[in-house]
């Protein structure tokens, strides 16, 4: 939020929290969901959109309508009856929308795979301006509704965050997504630093704190504390590739260190240098997820990823708010 827009903000919610810390906590729950515009700003960001629509434009594209409403929208390139081949899920992070992530689409869809990428709610072409993390899963449920079982999602961001909390099972209703191998790049792996950080952010008191984290259970049925995706990270059972950079200032990368102590399963990727948006079109990292999706042999970890991969409890990471 720009400084002035803020300090409106924060009155506001001082004054609604002494009238009702519960008000207080709904508000600002339909505040933190709110998404931002989808159109790019700066000469950067509308440059990458550009390119990345380019690249996007022979895709087919549908419309998945959600429960309550909502709407997202997918992409999907080398579909229709061309023979057995692959079929890949590829899902954005938080303000951002499948345009960009087309290099990634194009080099799986170059692979001769049937690839899906989604814009969730909020984002891209599926219109409104309204996320949360249930609503993101049910996305995904209805991508494989639509499209049928993938053999490999790759998620960046808040995507990859949604990914593993669909693979985990953990909202209601919300069928997981059937794949055998899972690419997370810059990946969050738990969401209670967000809700704290944005709390501070807007000011929130205990009461009205508790409130907007209540919202939480309200809306998918499950408490904040229960969205721990380096946990499921133990259980789901197939390939994990975990990619991310430590120079990452929107992500902490001790969330990647949390998701590399979940067991063998799981296998880090340090790109450094890349940082949390240029690391989804970053050569070496295309060129890591295609080895992985090939399901050949995974190369060794290094005794550096190995000392550095402790288990970090949540309550010890980082409180940043992050754009993801």
């Amino acid at each position: 939020m720009a400084n002035f827009a803020l300090e409106v903000t924060r009155l506001g919610f001082q004054a609604l929290q002494v009238i009702s810390p519960q008000l207080a906590g709904k508000a600002a729950f339909r505040l933190f969901c709110s998404t931002p515009s989808p159109r790019p700003k700066g000469k950067k960001a509308k440059s990458a959109h550009a390119a990345g629509a380019a690249r996007l434009a022979g895709a087919e594209r549908f419309v998945l309508r959600l429960a309550g409403g909502a709407k997202a929208h997918a992409y999907r390139l080398n579909g229709g009856a061309i023979g057995q081949r692959k079929r890949y899920l590829v899902t954005h992070g938080w303000g951002s929308s499948a345009v960009y992530m087309a290099d990634l689409v194009s080099m799986l869809a170059a692979t001769g795979a049937e690839v899906v990428a989604l814009d969730f709610p909020g984002h891209g072409r599926a219109g409104g301006r309204f996320l949360h993390m249930g609503l993101a899963v049910e996305a995904i449920a209805a991508a494989g509704d639509r499209f049928g079982a993938f053999d490999a999602a790759i998620g960046h961001s808040f995507g990859g965050a949604a990914l593993m909390v669909s693979e985990g099972g953990l909202i209601p209703d919300a069928a997981p997504a059937s794949c055998e191998r899972l690419v997370l790049i810059g990946a969050p792996s738990e969401m209670a630093w967000l809700f704290t950080d944005f709390g501070r952010m807007v000011g929130l008191r205990a009461a009205a704190q508790a409130a907007l984290e209540n919202e939480v259970h309200r809306v998918t049925g499950r408490r904040l504390e229960d969205f721990d995706a380096g946990n499921m990270a133990r259980s789901i059972g197939w390939p994990v590739l975990v990619i991310h950079a430590e120079d990452d200032k929107e992500v902490s990368p001790a969330h990647a260190r949390r998701y590399g102590a979940a067991g063998k399963s799981v296998r880090l990727f340090w790109a450094n240098g890349f940082g949390h948006r240029r690391i989804v079109g970053a050569a070496p990292v295309l060129g890591a997820i295609a080895a992985f999706l090939e399901g050949g042999p995974e190369e060794e970890t290094g005794e550096s990823i190995k000392k550095d991969a402790e288990i970090i409890p949540f309550f010890e990471l980082p409180a940043r708010r992050a754009a993801l």
